[in-house]
């Protein structure tokens, strides 16, 4: 091991996050891992200062000039306003994959899930995790779920290099593209494209409601699992919960020049000060980040000694249980449990050993696309409407309306009675330039009606880039 120290940011956070990173740099120290440790601050006081993101200015040059960011919880003050520092970080550092081993420690730690072992790896940039939202009316709110081809690209490469990495043998995608053919359509088409690179991994691709019962059921019929962002957010905090814990997670958040690790639970502010909370979430990430830096020996040597303090009975408040548990103790204590058993390896969990893992993954970079002919063939224009539907269409009978609907449902032609409509309509016009477009607001504008947005309508090489009405299938 080079005694070169390596340069990472350690951000303390709020509630219990000082204590569980108090113990994580203690055990690390302990076991000889070579760090330069800069230690900023974020979360709550900084919001309380004035900044919205909870994140000082001068604070990302000293992330971006580390080799990680090592960061405890945080807590984000209630009310309007506050920026998640986590998206925050992940979207302006570029940190586009999520990775989230979720793992069973049976019979040490209760689960019904003996065996299990997934890996949740998240796409961490885009889709409705953008936040990008409007009002567009008095009833009517609106979220912008986007996907893109580079977007899902890097993040299935990702997920099939991981696997090689860490010899696992299954990919699977997660996606509704039943439903959302365009969005979800292309994280899947492009799962498809590039795992057909990958002939030595198994790969399959699940609706992402029965995949989800089927991972809450039987878990250990996947390896690892890819997704969109919010899928991979809900369900990667499932699956550490039904592994034992969320509590025993950590998460990586990687990108081609930067990595922030934590653990994936809260700053559990009633909790704080307590010599309760368990440090575990929070060690594993620094785990993940020891591998990543390239000190795989000493990331070993502190997780096969977790291992053995969970099996020998010491547990934290949160996984006690009677007939598993030995020995309640507080935060300290645990970790010391841990220094204590440092070069020590676990009698009936398996152990672990990443010498042979690859610390940063060798991603290619996507290329552009060809170029593809972009047609404008309509255009949907979003109008606040009170009165009933018919009454919208006379108003825009001499107008060359196609089809209005309301919350994607068709309502005009031929309106069904028992269909509910709210106060924002989707009127689809066709209108093949954009002189036509400006004339068809100018109509609309003079009639007085009430534009709340506008979609304009493309064809892609002949194909339409845009939903289509149950009349234009």
């Amino acid at each position: 091991m080079s005694a070169k120290k390596t340069l990472i940011t350690v951000a303390e956070g709020d509630g219990i996050g000082p204590e569980i990173m108090g113990a994580t740099l203690e055990i690390m120290k302990a076991a000889g891992a070579q760090l330069e440790i800069q230690k900023v601050e974020i979360g709550e006081k900084v919001y309380m200062r004035g900044q919205s993101a909870g994140i000082d200015p001068e604070t990302w040059d000293a992330i971006r000039h580390s080799k990680a960011f090592l960061k405890a919880p945080i807590t984000t003050p209630q009310g309007g306003g506050f920026k998640s520092l986590n998206v925050t970080v992940r979207t302006t550092l570029g940190l586009y994959a999520n990775v989230r081993p979720c793992v069973a420690y049976d019979p040490f730690v209760e689960t019904r899930h003996p065996g299990m072992n997934v890996v949740i790896v998240r796409e961490n940039e885009e889709d409705l995790y953008t936040g990008i939202e409007y009002r567009q009316t008095p009833d009517v709110f609106q979220a912008l779920k986007i996907i893109t081809r580079p977007g899902c690209e890097k993040i299935i490469r990702y997920a099939f290099e991981y696997a090689l990495a860490y010899d696992r043998k299954k990919v699977t995608c997660f996606t509704k593209d039943n439903i959302l053919k365009l969005t979800d359509g292309l994280f899947h088409k492009v799962f498809e494209e590039i795992g057909a690179e990958y002939p030595q991994l198994e790969k399959e691709h699940w609706i992402v409601d029965i995949g989800a019962a089927k991972l809450a059921d039987n878990p250990n019929a996947f390896d690892v699992i890819v997704m969109p962002n919010l899928y991979g957010d809900i369900l990667s905090d499932v699956a550490a919960q039904i592994a034992g814990s969320v509590g025993l997670a950590g998460s990586a958040n990687i990108g081609t020049s930067g990595a922030m690790f934590e653990a994936i639970h809260g700053s559990a502010p009633r909790r704080a000060g307590q010599n309760l909370a368990n440090p575990s979430g929070l060690l594993l990430a620094a785990v993940q980040m020891l591998v990543h830096i390239g000190q795989q020996d000493i990331a070993a040597l502190i997780h096969n000694a977790w291992l053995r303090t969970l099996e020998e009975g010491i547990h934290t408040y949160d996984i006690f249980k009677e007939k598993t548990s030995k020995v309640k103790v507080g935060t300290k204590e645990f970790a010391q449990a841990v220094i204590k058993n440092l070069g020590q390896k676990p009698q009936t969990l398996h152990p672990v050993a990443y010498a042979n893992t690859k610390p940063n993954l060798k991603l290619e970079k996507e290329g552009r696309r060809q170029a593809v002919k972009k047609e404008l063939v309509g255009v949907d224009i979003f109008i606040q409407w009170k009165d009933d539907v018919e009454a919208l269409a006379r108003q825009l009978d001499s107008l060359p309306l196609k089809m209005i609907a309301n919350r994607g449902v068709k309502v005009w032609p031929n309106k069904m009675p028992e269909t509910f409509c709210v106060d924002s309509y989707r009127c689809r016009f066709a209108s093949p330039s954009q002189p036509q477009v400006i004339d068809l607001l100018q109509a609309l504008h003079k009639k007085n009606l009430d534009i709340t947005q506008i979609e304009y309508l493309f064809n892609f090489d002949g194909v339409p880039g845009y939903t289509l009405g149950q009349d234009e299938q």
